[in-house]
């Protein structure tokens, strides 16, 4: 799953975790932590040294710069598959073209919001987001927006976030059961 920062993309994922069975694939990134996060459940938080570390010992299925931090997924994650449960994966554009070509058979799915104001409207009232910021974050979405189509199978507008997990739901119990790569 990928899309824009402050699209809903994390709540997108918390009401999809009411309705079915997945394993959530915990990034690494160098960015501080945010007051209410956690690590090790919403990412990893390492060091830049750190973070090249884990990218020269191949420890990252893929990784990418956004924002001045670095963000990758971690192997580690990705073999969490043998309990049965897809890994659900919340990344950035370059992260999701490594992985389409790792994985081809990945379900892809871009959450775009309704326009470039509403997604505006979002950045501004977290609070933690300068006007620098919310100028970058939104230029990045127009340009995510734009290549979506080409990248993702699927496209869920979050401007109803109940609507949006009904919709992620329904892509993913249309999927087949496909077998455990391991």
């Amino acid at each position: 799953m990928s899309g824009p920062s402050g699209v809903g993309k994390t709540s997108v994922v918390e009401g999809l975790s009411q309705r079915i069975p997945f394993h959530f694939s915990v990034s690494m990134t160098t960015r501080p932590a945010r007051p209410h996060e956690v690590d090790g459940v919403d990412y990893h938080f390492v060091s830049p040294q750190r973070f090249a570390r884990a990218v020269d010992d191949g420890e990252l299925a893929e990784w990418a710069s956004y924002g001045g931090n670095l963000y990758g997924t971690p192997v580690s994650e990705l073999k969490r598959r043998s309990d049965g449960h897809d890994v659900l994966l919340d990344i950035e554009m370059v992260g999701a073209r490594a992985i389409k070509d790792a994985h081809p058979d990945a379900i892809m799915i871009f959450i775009a919001p309704p326009s470039l104001a509403d997604l505006e409207r979002r950045l501004r009232a977290r609070g933690d987001t300068t006007d620098e910021d919310v100028s970058r974050r939104l230029a990045v979405a127009d340009d995510q927006m734009r290549e979506a189509a080409t990248l993702f199978d699927h496209i869920v507008v979050n401007e109803d976030l109940g609507a949006a997990i009904d919709r992620v739901t329904d892509i993913l119990r249309d999927v087949p059961d496909r077998p455990d790569p391991s």
